[in-house]
C-alpha cells in the first residue's frame, strides 16, 4: 500500500514525464492503470534483477577462478590479501558482481517493460490497417440495407472474433454509448483520441464529415472499400520487410553464431579448458531459449489471417439473477438420440474413410502416434542391454527419442498439410464463387434460387459445400443457417468474414449484388495479399534451409576430420600443463553427442521458425522440423 502511495505521488509530481506511456497504454489498450502499471514494472524489474544477480554472483566466481595470478602489471608493490575479516576476498567480488548485476538487469527490464506498451500500439496499429478494409466492406453491407451507424458499430463489435483488433477499437464507440450516454459523433470524436492507427483516424474524420454534411454514407464506404484495398498491400510490404529484418536476425544470432561458438568451445577444450559446460549450455540453453523468444516475436507482430476462434458451448451470463428460468420439458430424450446419432455416424464416417477423417481433424493422429511412440521406446528400453558406460548408453537412446518424435509428429504433419491445401483450394474458388452469384443476384434472382444454379457449375473442391448449403435449404434451413453451417464446417478467416458478410446483408435485402461483388473484391484481395507474403518470405524460408545444411555440413566436418584427429595424437610428449593439455584427455565421446544435439535442436526451431515466417502457422513449421530432423539424424548416422 505505501509501494502503491509512493508510486502515485511520483506519477503526480511529474505527470509529464509518464504522458507518452500513458498515451501508449490507452492505445494499446491495455487495460491498467498508470501506477498499477508502474508498480508492475518495478516487481518485474525486481524479479529480473535477482535473476540477474545470481548469475552475476557465479559468473563472477568463474571468472575469479579463471583469472587467478593474471591481471594488470602495478608498479606499487602491494598485494592483495586473500581474504579480509576470515572472507575470501573472491567473495566480496562475488557479491560486488552480483549488485552490478542486479542493477543493470533490473534497468534492463525496466526499460523493456517501459517500451512494451509502445511494442503494443505499433503491433495493433498494422492489425488495424490491415483488416480496416475487411471492416469498411462490413459496414458498406450492412448500410445498404438501411442500418443506423451505431447498430452498424455493435454489430461489426460482436464479431471481433472475425475483424479482430478493428472491431475492438468501435467496440469502444459501443461501450461510450451504451454505458456513458455519449451520442455516435462524441464517441466517434473520443475513438479518435485515442486509436494508434493514422488510416483509422482519417477515416473517422471523413465519415464524421459525410454525417455533418448530410452524404451518403453508402457510396462513401464503398469508395473507401476500394481504396484500402490497395493500401493493405503497401501496409503488407512494410510488414514483410520487417519480418525478413527479424528473419536475416535469427539467422544470424542463432545459426552463425552458435556455429562460430561451436568452433572456439571446440578449441577451448582441446587447449585445456572445459568446454563442455559451455557447449551444453548452448545447446540445451541458448538455443531453445534464443529460439522462443524469436517465435513469440514473430507470433506478436504477425498478422493471423488463417484461423479463427469458435466458441462450441454457451454459458449463461445471468444478467437477471432473481427471474426464475423454468426449463421446458419433453425433448430431452430427441435432443440425445440426435447426440448419439451424430456420433455414430462421425464414428462410421471415420471407419468408412479414415485418411478423410485424419485430414478433417489432423489432431487425431496424436490419438494413435504417442501410443505407438510409447510402446516403441519401451520396447526400445527392454532390448536394451545393461552394459557399457554412460556415453554409450546415451548415445544409443538418443536416437530412439528422435525417432520417437518423428513417429509423433511426422504423421500430423502430413495431415495438416493435406488439410492446409485443400482449404487453400477452396479459399481461392471463394472470388469466382461471388462474383457468380452477384451476377445472377443482378437479374433479380435471390441468394437461394442462386444457390441452386451454381450447383449445376462446376467449383472443384468448393462444388461439394455448395451442394450441402442447397441440401441444408431444401430441408428448411434459411440461406443464413446454410452459410453458417458452412463456416462451421470450413473455419477459415476468409470464409467466417465473406458468409458474415453476405448473411448480414440477406437479412436486410434480397438485392446485394453490389455487396458481393464488394465480398469478391475482399476475398480477392485477402488471396493477393496471402500469395505476395508466401513469395516474399519463401526466400527466408530457403534461406533458413541453407543455413541449416551449412550448419550440419561444418559440424560434420569437426566431427569426422578434427576431433578424431585429437583422439589419435599422444600425449607422451605434451606438458600437462598450458596449452593442448588436453589433447591426451579429449572427451570425444562427448562432444560429438554435443554435436549431433545441438543440429537436431537447431533442427526442430529452424523448422519451426521457417513454418512461421513462410506460412505463418506453427503447424506448417512442423514439417519443416520433421525434414530437417531427418537430414540431421542421417547426417551423423550415415555420413559422418
Amino acid at each position: 500500500m505505501i509501494f502503491s502511495e509512493v508510486v502515485k505521488r511520483r506519477i503526480e509530481k511529474d505527470p509529464i514525464r509518464y504522458q507518452r506511456l500513458h498515451t501508449d497504454m490507452i492505445a494499446a489498450r491495455v487495460g491498467m492503470t498508470l501506477p498499477r502499471y508502474l508498480i508492475t514494472c518495478i516487481l518485474v524489474s525486481i524479479l529480473c534483477g535477482v535473476l540477474f544477480a545470481f548469475l552475476g554472483f557465479f559468473s563472477s566466481g568463474i571468472i575469479f577462478i579463471m583469472s587467478a595470478g593474471k591481471g594488470i602489471s602495478s608498479p606499487i608493490a602491494y598485494t592483495f590479501p586473500g581474504n579480509i575479516l576470515g572472507i575470501p576476498v573472491s567473495f566480496f567480488g562475488q557479491v560486488i558482481g552480483a549488485v552490478v548485476a542486479f542493477i543493470v538487469g533490473f534497468y534492463i527490464a525496466y526499460l523493456i517493460m517501459l517500451y512494451l506498451p509502445s511494442l503494443q500500439k505499433t503491433n495493433r496499429t498494422t492489425r488495424i490497417n490491415l483488416s480496416l478494409h475487411n471492416a469498411v466492406a462490413y459496414m458498406y453491407a450492412m448500410r445498404r440495407g438501411g442500418a443506423q451507424l451505431l447498430p452498424i458499430f455493435r454489430s461489426l463489435a460482436e464479431n471481433s472474433i472475425i475483424y479482430g483488433e478493428i472491431a475492438l477499437e468501435f467496440r469502444q464507440v459501443v461501450r461510450d454509448a451504451d454505458f456513458f450516454g455519449y451520442d455516435v459523433i462524441t464517441s466517434l470524436h473520443n475513438l479518435l483520441d485515442t486509436t494508434p492507427s493514422d488510416k483509422l483516424k482519417e477515416f473517422i474524420q471523413d465519415t464524421l464529415s459525410v454525417i455533418e454534411s448530410g452524404g451518403d454514407l453508402a457510396t462513401f464506404f464503398s469508395e473507401r472499400v476500394h481504396l484500402y484495398q490497395e493500401e493493405a498491400r503497401f501496409e503488407q510490404k512494410q510488414f514483410l520487410n520487417f519480418l525478413g529484418m527479424v528473419a536475416e536476425s535469427y539467422v544470424t544470432l542463432f545459426v552463425a553464431g552458435p556455429l562460430f561458438l561451436i568452433i572456439i568451445m571446440v578449441v577451448m577444450g582441446m587447449m585445456g579448458s572445459s568446454a563442455v559446460m559451455q557447449l551444453s549450455a548452448i545447446a540445451y540453453a541458448v538455443l531453445p531459449i534464443g529460439s522462443l523468444i524469436f517465435i513469440v516475436l514473430i507470433s506478436m507482430i504477425s498478422i493471423d489471417v488463417d484461423k479463427i476462434t469458435q466458441y462450441k458451448h454457451k454459458t449463461p451470463l445471468r444478467e437477471f439473477p432473481d427471474i426464475r428460468i423454468i426449463k421446458v420439458r419433453g425433448e430431452e430424450g430427441l435432443f440425445r438420440q440426435l447426440w448419439n446419432y451424430d456420433r455414430v455416424r462421425n464414428i462410421r464416417d471415420f471407419l468408412k474413410d479414415p485418411f478423410k477423417g485424419f485430414v478433417k481433424n489432423y489432431f487425431r493422429t496424436f490419438i494413435f502416434t504417442i501410443p505407438i511412440a510409447i510402446v516403441y521406446f519401451l520396447v526400445i528400453l527392454y532390448l536394451f542391454p545393461l552394459h557399457g558406460d554412460m556415453e554409450s548408453m546415451i548415445d544409443f537412446i538418443d536416437d530412439h527419442i528422435f525417432i520417437c518424435t518423428l513417429i509423433v509428429l511426422f504423421p500430423f504433419a502430413i495431415f495438416y498439410h493435406f488439410w492446409r491445401r485443400e482449404i487453400l483450394a477452396m479459399e481461392e474458388l471463394i472470388p469466382d464463387f461471388l462474383s457468380r452469384m452477384a451476377g445472377i443476384n443482378q437479374v433479380g434472382l435471390t441468394i437461394a434460387q442462386a444457390i441452386g444454379i451454381m450447383v449445376q457449375t462446376k467449383l472443384g473442391v468448393l462444388s461439394y459445400e455448395v451442394k450441402r448449403i442447397k441440401r441444408d435449404i431444401e430441408w428448411g434451413g434459411t440461406i443464413q443457417d446454410a452459410l453458417i453451417r458452412f463456416e462451421d464446417r470450413v473455419q477459415t478467416a476468409l470464409i467466417a468474414r465473406t458468409v458474415t458478410l453476405i448473411t448480414k446483408a440477406t437479412e436486410m435485402s434480397s438485392s446485394i449484388s453490389e455487396v458481393l461483388t464488394i465480398a469478391a473484391s475482399d476475398a480477392k484481395m485477402s488471396q493477393v495479399l496471402k500469395k505476395e507474403r508466401f513469395a516474399e518470405m519463401f526466400v527466408y524460408t530457403a534461406i533458413v534451409y541453407l543455413s541449416f545444411l551449412v550448419f550440419i555440413f561444418v559440424v560434420g566436418v569437426i566431427t569426422t576430420q578434427f576431433l578424431p584427429v585429437l583422439s589419435k595424437v599422444d600425449p607422451s610428449g605434451i606438458p600437462k600443463t598450458g596449452a593442448f593439455a588436453m589433447l591426451g584427455n579429449f572427451p570425444i565421446q562427448t562432444y560429438t553427442r554435443l554435436m549431433y544435439h545441438t543440429c537436431v535442436i537447431q533442427a526442430i526451431f529452424s523448422g519451426m521458425i521457417a513454418g512461421q515466417m513462410g506460412e505463418n502457422s506453427l503447424e506448417s513449421g512442423i514439417k519443416h522440423a520433421c525434414i530437417m530432423l531427418v537430414m540431421a539424424m542421417i547426417a551423423f548416422n550415415f555420413v559422418f
